[in-house]
C-alpha cells in the first residue's frame, strides 16, 4: 500500500494511473480538490478496489494520522501543491498555507507515524516529495538545463513556496538545505524539468 496526497491533480492522477495499470500495489488517494484536482481524471478507477479516494487536506495532521494508521502504507508519495506562478501572484497565501505550512503538518505526521515503527516497516519506508524546477529561477533560452547543484532563485509567491517545502524535506544538494530533526524518515525530492523544443 501506498498513499499519494494530490493524486486527483494532473500529474498526481496520471501517476496513480500509471502505477495501477502497470501492476503496482493498492493506492490511498487523499487530495482537497481544488481548482488543481478533479476527480474525473480518475472516473477510469471507480470500480477499482486497489484505488481508495479520501477528500482531504494534507495540513490536516489528525486525518493523515489516521489515513497512516489505518493503512499502514509503505510509502508516502505528496504531489498534493498550490500550482500556477500566476494564481501565486493574485493570492499568495493559499500557496503558504498549502505549499508551506501544508507540507509541514504532513511531514510531521509522517514523522510521527515513522518514529514508532520497526523493524523492516520502518526500514523499508519512503517519502518522496515531489517539488518544481521553478525553485531555480528562470532560464534564457540558450542556457543550460537546470541540474541538482543550481542555486534556488525562486521569483514567484509558487516557487518560493516550493522551495520552502523543498528544504523542509532535506537533505538536498543546495548549501541551504534543511533536514528533519531526527529522527529522519528517508526524504527524497523530485525536482521535474523540462524544456520548450
Amino acid at each position: 500500500m501506498i498513499l499519494v496526497t494530490g493524486g486527483a491533480g494532473f500529474i498526481g492522477s496520471n501517476f496513480v494511473l500509471d502505477w495501477l495499470a502497470a501492476g503496482g500495489e493498492p493506492v490511498v488517494n487523499l487530495d482537497k480538490l481544488t481548482y488543481a484536482g478533479n476527480r474525473e481524471n480518475l472516473r477510469a478507477l471507480d470500480a477499482d478496489a486497489r484505488h481508495v479516494f479520501v477528500q482531504g487536506d494534507i495540513g490536516d495532521a489528525k486525518l493523515v494520522g489516521e489515513l497512516l494508521e489505518r493503512h499502514q502504507p509503505r510509502a508516502v508519495l505528496n504531489f498534493a501543491a498550490e500550482s500556477h506562478v500566476d494564481r501565486s501572484i493574485h493570492a499568495p497565501g493559499t500557496f503558504i498555507e498549502t505549499n508551506v505550512v501544508g507540507t509541514f503538518r504532513l511531514l510531521e505526521a509522517v514523522r510521527a507515524w515513522w518514529g514508532a515503527l520497526q523493524g523492516a516497516s520502518r526500514d523499508g519506508f519512503r517519502f518522496l516529495h515531489v517539488s518544481t524546477d521553478e525553485v531555480y529561477g528562470s532560464l534564457a533560452p540558450a542556457d543550460p538545463a537546470f541540474t541538482e547543484q543550481h542555486r534556488y532563485e525562486p521569483n514567484s509567491p509558487y516557487s518560493a513556496s516550493k522551495a520552502a517545502s523543498d528544504h523542509r524535506c532535506g537533505p538536498t544538494t543546495t548549501p541551504t538545505g534543511c533536514r528533519w530533526s531526527p529522527p529522519t524518515a528517508p526524504t527524497t525530492t523530485a525536482r521535474s524539468t523540462f524544456r520548450k523544443s
